[in-house]
């Protein structure tokens, strides 16, 4: 089994599965399209100006996390078969 102690930049660094690449990526189009309408130019109801802020927070932070998942592999998978034993927790 791998070592389970993981600090953000390492878990940053690690590789991302393949399902959170693409949550990634959906929550960096979120907040594309809430920082234009954010930031837009243009004279937009109010009501819009703070669904883009909102969609900006939501995409920003979906991003986030989603980033900081690791495969399974990086960090040790645990037995499928109910017949084994797990192993003993040292901190008990």
């Amino acid at each position: 089994m791998k070592n389970k102690n993981f600090n953000l930049l390492s878990r940053l660094a690690a590789p991302t599965p393949k399902w959170f690449r693409l949550i990634r990526n959906l929550g960096l189009a979120f907040s594309a399209i809430g920082g234009t309408l954010a930031a837009s130019p243009v004279v937009l109801p109010a009501a819009l100006v703070t669904f883009g802020g909102y969609l900006l927070l939501g995409g920003t932070l979906i991003g986030a996390v989603s980033q900081t998942a690791i495969k399974s592999e990086e960090y040790g998978e645990i037995p499928q078969k109910s017949d084994e034993k797990l192993p003993e927790d040292p901190f008990k």
